[in-house]
C-alpha cells in the first residue's frame, strides 16, 4: 500500500478545504456580487460625480483612481473572508475537522486560497471595468508584471489578516465589522485625492500607512512605467503584514484547538 508523505497530505486536504470553500461562495453569491458590485459603484461614482472636481495634474481622475479602487475591492473581499471563517468556527465546523485525520493547516490554507481566488477575480473585473470607462495604463509587460506581484503579496497578506479577525471576533457582524477598518484605510490615503490637499495631521497619516506607498507604487508603475521611491515600502509593508498575520492566524488558531 502506498504511504502519503506528510506533503501529500497537505496538499490534497488543502485542495479539499479549497473546493469546500470556493462551493460556499458560488452559494452566497450575493456576497460575492456585493464585492465586486460595491467597488465598481465607488469608481463609477467618483468617476462620473466628483472626478470633475479633484485636481490630480497631468493624469485623467480615472487613472488616477484604479490602484485606490483596487485596493478597497480587496478590502471588500477581505470581509467575506473573515466572515466565512467565523461561521465555520461558530458553528463547531472547525471542531468536526479537529476531530478528522486532516492536516489541521488546511482548514485556513483552504480559506486562504479560495480568497485569493475570489481576490484576483474581482480586481480583474475592476480592470476590465475600468478600461471601459477611460483606464488607459502605458506600462508594459515587465511593468504589469511587477503590479500583479505587488498586488499577490497584498491579497495574500490581507487575506491572513482577514483570517485573524475572523478567529478573534464573537460573530459575524463583528468580524465583518473590524475588517471594514481595512476597508476605510485607501479612503484615508493618496488613493482618491492628493495627500496634498488634506489637512496636516489626515496628511502625516495618510502618508505613513502602508496603503499610500502601494497605491503610489502600483500607480507609478501603471501610469509612467516606472519604479519610484515608493516601491521599495510597499513591497516591505506587504511582506511585513504578510509575516505577521500568518504566524498570528496560525498561532491563533492552534491556541483555539487546544481548549
Amino acid at each position: 500500500m502506498k504511504v502519503r508523505s506528510g506533503i501529500a497530505y497537505l496538499v490534497q486536504d488543502t485542495g479539499t478545504m479549497f473546493k469546500r470553500c470556493m462551493l460556499l461562495s458560488l452559494r452566497n453569491l450575493d456576497a460575492f456580487l456585493t464585492g465586486i458590485g460595491t467597488p465598481i459603484l465607488m469608481m463609477l461614482l467618483f468617476v462620473y460625480v466628483l472626478g470633475g472636481a479633484m485636481n490630480v495634474g497631468n493624469l485623467n481622475y480615472v487613472d488616477y483612481l484604479v490602484p485606490g479602487i483596487i485596493l478597497q475591492c480587496i478590502g471588500q473581499c477581505g470581509s467575506t473572508t473573515a466572515i466565512s471563517v467565523n461561521n465555520d468556527l461558530r458553528k463547531g465546523i472547525t471542531d468536526r475537522f479537529r476531530s478528522m485525520p486532516i492536516a489541521s493547516s488546511s482548514v485556513l490554507t483552504g480559506h486562504a486560497l479560495a480568497a485569493m481566488v475570489r481576490n484576483i477575480i474581482t480586481t480583474a473585473l475592476i480592470l476590465a471595468m475600468a478600461y471601459f470607462i477611460g483606464f488607459r495604463p502605458v506600462a508594459g509587460v515587465v511593468h504589469w508584471l511587477i503590479v500583479i506581484g505587488i498586488l499577490l503579496l497584498f491579497m495574500a497578506a490581507l487575506t491572513w489578516l482577514s483570517i485573524i479577525f475572523g478567529l478573534i471576533s464573537g460573530s459575524a457582524e463583528s468580524a465583518n465589522g473590524i475588517s471594514a477598518i481595512i476597508m476605510f484605510l485607501p479612503y484615508l490615503s493618496s488613493g482618491f485625492a492628493p495627500t496634498e490637499t488634506m489637512p496636516t495631521a489626515l496628511r502625516i497619516f495618510a502618508e505613513k500607512q502602508p496603503m499610500t506607498p502601494i497605491i503610489e507604487s502600483i500607480r507609478s508603475l501603471l501610469m509612467n512605467a516606472t519604479m519610484d521611491e515608493n516601491f521599495l515600502p510597499a513591497v516591505l509593508w506587504c511582506v511585513g503584514i504578510l509575516i505577521a498575520a500568518y504566524v498570528g492566524a496560525v498561532t491563533i488558531y492552534k491556541r483555539k484547538a487546544a481548549k
